[in-house]
């Protein structure tokens, strides 16, 4: 399951992000969005979706959304 089908305000553990970019790997890292980490999505938007991460707010467009499997 990826989070485009999270169910809001529940928290979920990162299990694999699925992205053949490293800077983009990189970036997700240096937010704490990376395997193991709970991640919870707060609200579900046309062009994606806002998570929060370490106490943190986050806008995934649909793409990045999809790429994140929990």
């Amino acid at each position: 399951m990826n989070l485009t089908n999270a169910v809001e305000g529940t928290e979920y553990i990162i299990q694999q992000i699925d992205t053949d970019d490293e800077d983009l790997n990189s970036f997700l890292f240096s937010l704490g969005c990376y395997s193991g980490e709970p991640i919870t999505v707060v609200s579900h938007l046309k062009s994606g979706c806002i998570v929060s991460i370490k106490d943190a707010r986050y806008n995934f467009d649909i793409q990045l959304a999809e790429a994140i499997h929990i």
